[in-house]
Formats: structure tokens, C-alpha cells, sequence
């Protein structure tokens, strides 16, 4: 494939034609049923040849598509295990691999975007791709001071490939909520189309790399690699080294996961306050587990891919911080009128303060010990709580409002945590909430010594 299929005729036909297999497939699978085979064999058949068809199309299609799937995948914990199995390794795919632009295709666009000289800016430059993602993929080289370079080079038609995927995916956003129980899949959409303009300036991915390079640069604990050079649709990076998270969520050791999963949690939470940006895509592909030969707390976490973030001068709301404050003191008034400040209570909802605080103390189960053990099994149950209808926390949860300011942050948290639960890592959350989210700890008006 030598670029993202740009008619949209043929991408919306690929799309579209997802819900015409489901429901064929499920007439089949009444059949064999009713042939005699057993119901949970014949639903465990009919999943797996679901997810291989869903994210094989996907994963051809690249752009918002291939971007949606990455986004879903980092919520497979919370799938029941009935249903993970067959999704896992479908999911899994997406988050580091698509099929590549041929290297006469890549030269030509190095041509265009870099000169007809560009080949003098290196000194050797890698054909085969070393990683590929929703709309561009990247080659290994070496640059021509000597510095070994990561060359970040964006599709063709990725502007309008996101466009087309993502407005075609609301569509038929009914077929795909059923994969995750309790996530509202029409809005992430909606989000994450609303981010398409920003994600193709690699302009402005530059400078948001930069910011955290030049921040974290003497950090022990966070790496980010330097911005080399910025073109048109070419990003060009320092290499980074060491072992993608999705190579540990599969077969790390526990103290491997432990310490993803510490690094994970900091770098959510100090990221935003120390350089006043929230890198918003956490899926595995884009982390990186950065060992030496020393101690486990010398293992550093490393981040790539700044395409998406949210803009927060003041780090993440203190409102955030209040509220999970409060609702750990069981100051369930104090929450409910944090909630009504913030718009997550419209003016004409009623609700039982108590059953607010009900509602959220399972979720921030987090926040109250030293070290929390994150699993599928309590993502899942969760997921499972809010998605049953028969449940008081699925009419509760019917009622609250998500506000436009806080959404991606929502999701960013979220997901972050649906990585943690796939790592199975011990991870000191509260930790690093007390010391980088503001209101946590304390008000934010209140001095710290008080």
C-alpha cells in the first residue's frame, strides 16, 4: 500500500460493509446452534472472526480508522474475559504495526518535503520502516552530525482519510459499544475528530516535544527525545531506545510492570504540572521501558508521539484534586456542589449526595492505599458496574454531564489506567496525586504546611 486509500467512496464501502458481516455472521452462528454445536463455541468462533475482520479493516485503512482502534485497544481490560480473549491479540496489533508506503514513495516524499538534496542530511536513512501508526510512519537514520534519528513521515491524504474514517466510525458507533461496557463510544469519536486539524501540524507536535524534552532533560526518571528537525509533514527526532510497553503488557516480569506502571502514573500527573501540557494518545506503542544494568528504580520511562495534547497553563484542575479529596473524606455535600461548579451536575439535575459519593468511591479505589494492584479484573468489574442497568451506579452515571474542558482529560486518565490494569502493575497512584495534582493533597489556596 503506498498510501492511505484516499477515495472515499472505497474507505466508506470498507467501513460500511463491518455491520452487513456482524449481523451475517450471527445469522450463521443461529444456525449452528441450532444445528446442534454449543452456544459458547460457536460465540467464541464468531468473536474471533469479528475482531480479525474489525481491526484487519482498520489497520488497512490507516488514518482516523486505524487512530480509533488504537484509542479502543487501551481499554481491552475492561472487556469481560469471555470476550477479551478473542479481541486481545486483534487489539494488540494496532498499537505498533500497519502495512508501510513503499520506499519509492517515501524518497519522493522526502524530495518534496525535504529538497531534491535531501539525502545530504544523512548520513545513512533506513527504507524499512521501524513503526507505523494512524497517519504516518516512521524510519530509523542517522543524521548528519552523527546522531541516530527517528524520521517521522506523515501519510498522504491523512487529512482527509481522518476525516472520512472518523465521520463513517459515528455511524455505526452502535456496532462497536458493546466491545467495551460503560464507554460512550459516539463523543470519543466526536473528540477525537475534533483533534484532527492539530495531530497533522507537525509544527505544533514539534514544539509540544520539545517543551517535555528540554523539561524532563536531567529527569532520572522521564525521557523524551529532542526535536532534530521539523519540515512541512516531516518530524524528525532523536532514536529512542528500549522495550515498548506492549512488548511488556505480554511478556514483562512483574518488577517490569511494576515499574512501567510507576513511571506511567507520575508521567500523568507531573507531566501537566511541570510543563503545562497533557500528552493525550497513552496508548503502549507510544511508551517506552528504558533498563540498565542497575537497580529497577534507575529503569526510566520513555514517551514518544506529542500529535495530541491538551493545553493546561496551570496543570491539571484543582477542581479534579478537590473533589477526590473531599470525596475520601466522605464530604459527599462538598462533592456534589464541586460537581454542580464544574458542570458535571446540570442546573435541573437532582441527585442524592450520598449516592454520589456511592457512585465514585469504587473508582477512586486508587487513591486510598499506598499501592494499588491495578487488574483487568477490577477494570472490568468497574465497567461492569456502570454499563448494568439494574445497577444504581448505570441511572447515576445517566445523569452526570461530561464538560468539553474536561473530556480529554477524562479519557487520558482513563486510559492510562486501562494500561496500568493491562501491565497487572503495583503502582503507587496516591503517591504521585498527592504530590503533582493540585487540590489533592490540600485546597490549592491553603499554604502547603498548614
Amino acid at each position: 500500500m503506498s498510501e492511505i486509500p484516499r477515495k472515499a467512496v472505497s474507505r466508506t464501502a470498507r467501513l460500511a460493509a463491518l455491520p452487513l458481516s456482524f449481523a451475517g455472521r450471527a445469522t450463521l452462528g443461529l444456525g449452528k446452534r441450532l444445528g446442534g454445536r454449543p452456544a459458547d463455541e460457536v460465540t467464541a468462533e464468531l468473536q474471533q472472526q469479528t475482531a480479525d475482520q474489525l481491526f484487519a479493516t482498520l489497520g488497512k485503512l490507516k488514518g482516523g480508522a486505524m487512530k480509533f482502534g488504537q484509542v479502543l485497544s487501551v481499554f481491552e481490560a475492561a472487556l469481560p474475559e469471555e470476550v477479551a480473549g478473542p479481541y486481545r491479540a486483534a487489539l494488540t496489533k494496532l498499537q505498533d504495526a500497519a502495512p508501510p508506503m513503499p520506499a519509492t514513495k517515501v524518497h519522493s516524499l522526502l524530495a518534496e518535503r525535504l529538497g531534491p538534496n535531501w539525502r545530504k542530511k544523512f548520513r545513512s536513512f533506513e527504507n524499512r520502516p521501524a513503526a507505523a501508526a494512524s497517519i504516518g510512519q516512521v524510519h530509523r537514520a542517522v543524521w548528519h552530525d552523527g546522531r541516530v534519528v527517528a524520521v517521522k513521515i506523515q501519510y498522504p491524504g491523512a487529512g482527509d482519510a481522518l476525516l472520512s474514517d472518523l465521520a463513517q466510525l459515528s455511524r455505526v458507533a452502535w456496532l462497536l459499544g458493546p466491545l467495551i461496557p460503560g464507554l460512550d463510544i459516539k463523543p470519543l469519536i466526536t473528540e477525537l475528530r475534533s483533534r484532527v486539524a492539530e495531530e497533522l501540524d507537525y509544527a505544533l507536535e514539534a514544539a509540544a516535544q520539545q517543551r517535555h524534552a528540554e523539561e524532563f532533560a536531567d529527569d532520572p526518571d522521564i525521557t523524551v527525545p529532542g526535536v532534530v528537525a521539523q519540515a512541512d509533514q516531516i518530524l524528525i527526532s532523536e532514536w529512542l531506545d528500549g522495550t515498548p510497553l506492549s512488548e511488556v503488557i505480554t511478556g514483562g516480569t512483574q518488577q517490569e510492570r511494576d515499574r512501567a506502571g510507576q513511571l506511567l502514573a507520575r508521567f500523568l500527573f507531573a507531566g501537566p504540572s511541570r510543563t503545562g501540557l497533557l500528552h493525550a494518545d497513552p496508548h503502549p506503542g507510544n511508551f517506552r521501558l528504558i533498563k540498565d544494568e542497575g537497580p529497577v528504580e534507575g529503569w526510566r520511562l520513555g514517551v514518544l508521539d506529542f500529535g495530541t495534547v491538551d493545553r493546561l497553563p496551570e496543570g491539571l484542575p484543582a477542581p479534579i484534586g478537590d473533589s477526590l479529596r473531599m470525596a475520601l473524606a466522605g464530604d459527599a455535600d462538598g462533592v456534589l456542589d464541586m460537581l454542580r461548579e464544574e458542570g458535571f451536575v446540570k442546573p435541573a439535575i437532582q441527585l442524592d449526595p450520598a449516592a454520589v459519593l456511592d457512585y465514585l468511591l469504587p473508582i477512586i479505589e486508587p487513591a486510598t492505599v499506598e499501592t494499588f494492584h491495578f487488574t483487568r479484573a477490577w477494570m472490568r468489574a468497574q465497567a461492569a458496574r456502570i454499563a448494568d442497568p439494574r445497577s444504581p451506579a448505570y441511572n447515576l452515571g445517566k445523569q452526570l454531564n461530561l464538560p468539553p474542558a474536561y473530556l480529554l482529560i477524562h479519557r487520558v486518565t482513563l486510559s492510562t489506567i486501562g494500561v496500568l490494569c493491562q501491565l497487572g502493575a503495583n503502582a503507587p497512584f496516591r503517591a504521585e496525586m498527592l504530590e503533582w495534582l493540585p487540590g489533592f493533597a490540600h485546597p490549592v489556596d491553603e499554604p502547603t504546611g498548614s
